[in-house]
């Protein structure tokens, strides 16, 4: 391979038939090395070379093997961290946890209910949550709960924000209530499984007495708000299921149904202390808060509260 190529960790992903947490993790351990071009991370095509080659079995070179778990242990950096998680809020937590704290953060843009199972299997370091519980009507901490079973943690409140349809403009079906996805004239466009959305979506169609078979377009699924609410606007649904904020940047209008809680949750670690300090300091910085105040359609008055701690 020529020196100068690089991939994405979604390029690798497709490549290696991984998950893009899997590599995050090895990045994250030091065990495959990447840099950073903006907010994407990129593996030079000889170290992924170098990565591939390391980890082919030969029964004859047990010498050789137990020469690159020693490297392996020797280069792994406690201050790779990966955040998961979607909103762009995130990004900014990144630089603020970059710029006055020695850890160096890799974003991971999955779903919560993925980036939590992730976080049980040691991969990801701090989860975004927005889950909704139809039993409890609460937020996040029930499938924490139930998922985060032996860890000790804490969750923090990052912010509030609506979520509810996005609809053509003019809103010409006159979407305004959950039951309306029960209508044989539209056409919805669902997220993918294992996200906040799509959770929200399928514990209100539970609520509400409604079939996901019954749903033309249920099975068409989308990775991102943004790809939802692009896939409204050119025509190929007619509703979907997403934050206010993917709705103005798309130019749809947006119907908001609930407000949900975004909440941070980070596993208490002897090795994580420094970096829940870090966190917590930032959440309830004015600088933090007014940064995000700025972009609009966030509510940041329980930014920084502790929701929930074990000990």
């Amino acid at each position: 391979m020529s020196k100068e190529l690089s991939y994405t960790i979604e390029e690798v992903s497709q490549l290696l038939k991984v998950s893009k947490l899997t590599l995050y993790d090895l990045v994250k351990k030091g065990e495959l090395p990447a840099f950073r071009v903006g907010r994407q991370m990129r593996i030079d095509a000889k170290d992924l070379d170098i990565y591939i080659n390391s980890q082919k079995v030969n029964q004859n070179t047990k010498f050789y093997a137990s020469e690159q778990e020693n490297h392996r242990n020797h280069t792994k950096d406690p201050y790779n961290i990966v955040i998961s998680g979607q909103d762009l809020v995130l990004d900014i937590l990144g630089k603020y946890i970059e710029k006055s704290s020695p850890y160096k953060p890799l974003r991971s843009f999955t779903g919560s209910l993925n980036s939590l199972i992730s976080m049980y299997n040691g991969e990801c370091d701090i989860v975004s949550l927005h889950l909704f519980d139809g039993e409890t009507r609460d937020y996040n901490l029930p499938y924490i709960k139930k998922i985060l079973v032996g860890h000790e943690y804490i969750l923090l409140n990052l912010l509030s924000r609506k979520a509810g349809f996005y609809v053509r403009k003019g809103n010409p079906l006159k979407l305004t209530a959950w039951s309306d996805l029960n209508r044989k004239d539209i056409k919805m466009v669902n997220r993918e499984k294992g996200s906040g959305a799509r959770v929200l979506l399928d514990e209100q169609l539970r609520i509400n007495n409604i079939s996901s078979r019954e749903i033309k377009g249920y099975d068409h699924e989308e990775s991102s708000h943004l790809s939802v609410a692009s896939a409204v606007s050119s025509g190929l649904a007619d509703v979907g299921v997403g934050i206010e904020k993917a709705a103005k940047i798309v130019g749809v209008d947006f119907v908001p149904l609930v407000t949900e809680r975004y909440d941070l949750v980070i596993l208490k670690t002897p090795q994580s202390e420094q970096l829940i300090g870090a966190v917590k300091d930032i959440l309830s910085s004015k600088q933090f808060q007014a940064e995000i105040h700025s972009l609009g359609d966030y509510d940041i008055s329980q930014t920084g509260k502790i929701i929930y701690e074990t000990y």
